[in-house]
């Protein structure tokens, strides 16, 4: 499981652009039995559709690279594309598959194909009933870790495809995958600043498995019950403030004024404190700083790993001193974690940003959604 710490709170390349010559257009009978996926929102990957086969362009694999990758997927029956170079080619429908992200598992299970996973590392960090189920029947396999996968347990399980992801592109563990035939795909839904936007990559994996039908209409609900939200959110009269984060090794870390994290404050009608500051990652901040904009805030969101305000005023005597943590108005995702300690957080957000709006809306406005029972979040005792 990726590991950022923010507010509730991833190859080789040829070509950037397509060889005009090489391509073939989509014939008029593919037209008609073709499903076009559209992306709205997610910045990351982009999609182009051939006779035979479809391209992804991964535009943005991990922050401060200008990387380009592209992926040919090619259909049951149909011939690899010539004249171009790719960095994968998959053979679709994909029949086996490796993930390497807990943030994979949610748009597999709400596809319907949660049988081709095969194997994943760091098991333990899954929270998902629905796939801890198949790994104690022995379905899905521990690799070991995301930076030294077990390469002889996974090229055993011969997948057709090994989804991973980036902080700097030197994972050699994926290189050596290739070397072996085994396609490697990345997945940078993680860099997405935008709640829809990470959602929106499970259009991603509907290619990947023939379903792209099934990937837009539950984007689509995911969308407008999270749209809907926000207009509600909308015409709520009070704006709370809020803070989050907390101290570690006596550096305040909470989420930058343009995360993802920001943006559900914003959507949901919050005042995020530190909302102007530039950056979609964490901002650092030292104790003095934090008291002096933040001490008077009427929520804390996210307080770090802490599950309950003694822990907190434990760990430091000046967590008391917020008025959030006076009136009670701390809360977590933190308490939510599957049997082996996952947190479903974590691993479910991102896929359920509407989920997550409704949390928060029904913190900061409780009379707003009076029927909403919290998803992810506790209310810290």
């Amino acid at each position: 499981m990726r590991k950022i710490i923010i507010l509730f709170l991833p190859i080789f390349i040829f070509f950037s652009c397509k060889d005009p010559s090489a391509t073939r257009e989509i014939s008029e009978e593919n037209k008609q039995e073709l499903q076009i996926t559209k992306i709205g929102y997610a910045k990351g990957f982009d999609i182009e559709y051939f006779d035979g086969y479809e391209v992804i362009t991964l535009k943005n694999p991990w922050p401060g690279t200008d990387k380009i990758f592209r992926y040919a997927l090619i259909e049951e029956n149909a011939s690899r594309p010539t004249n171009q170079d790719f960095d994968a080619v998959v053979q679709l429908p994909i029949k086996k598959i490796v993930v390497t992200s807990t943030t994979h598992i949610p748009s597999l299970e709400m596809l319907g194909v949660t049988k081709t996973l095969k194997g994943f590392p760091n098991l333990d960090y899954i929270s998902s009933e629905q796939t801890r189920k198949r790994i104690s029947e022995g379905k899905i396999r521990e690799l070991g870790k995301n930076e030294a996968l077990n390469t002889e347990i996974l090229i055993d399980l011969e997948p057709d495809a090994v989804i991973g992801f980036a902080v700097d592109g030197n994972n050699s563990t994926f290189n050596t995958i290739q070397k072996m035939g085994i396609p490697v795909i990345y997945n940078s839904d993680w860099t997405e600043t935008s709640p829809l936007g990470k959602a929106e990559w499970i259009k991603f994996f509907g290619i990947l498995f023939n379903k792209e039908r099934e990937a837009d209409s539950i984007f689509s609900e995911i969308e407008s019950e999270y749209l809907s939200a926000k207009k509600i959110a909308a015409n709520s009269t009070e704006t709370p403030t809020v803070i989050s984060g907390a101290l570690y090794k006596d550096i305040w870390y909470m989420p930058q004024g343009e995360s993802w994290g920001a943006q559900f404050i914003a959507d949901a009608n919050g005042n995020y404190l530190w909302k102007n500051s530039k950056g979609t990652g964490s901002i650092s901040l030292n104790l003095e700083a934090v008291l002096e904009k933040g001490s008077t805030a009427d929520y804390w969101i996210g307080p770090g790993q802490f599950t309950s305000l003694d822990k907190m005023k434990n760990s430091n005597s000046v967590y008391p001193q917020f008025l959030a943590f006076q009136k009670g108005n701390v809360y977590t995702y933190s308490l939510k974690k599957g049997e082996t300690g996952g947190l479903l957080y974590y691993e479910l957000a991102p896929n359920r940003p509407d989920l997550v709006l409704k949390d928060i809306i029904k913190i900061l406005h409780p009379t707003l959604l009076e029927n909403h029972q919290f998803y992810f979040f506790d209310k810290l005792n």
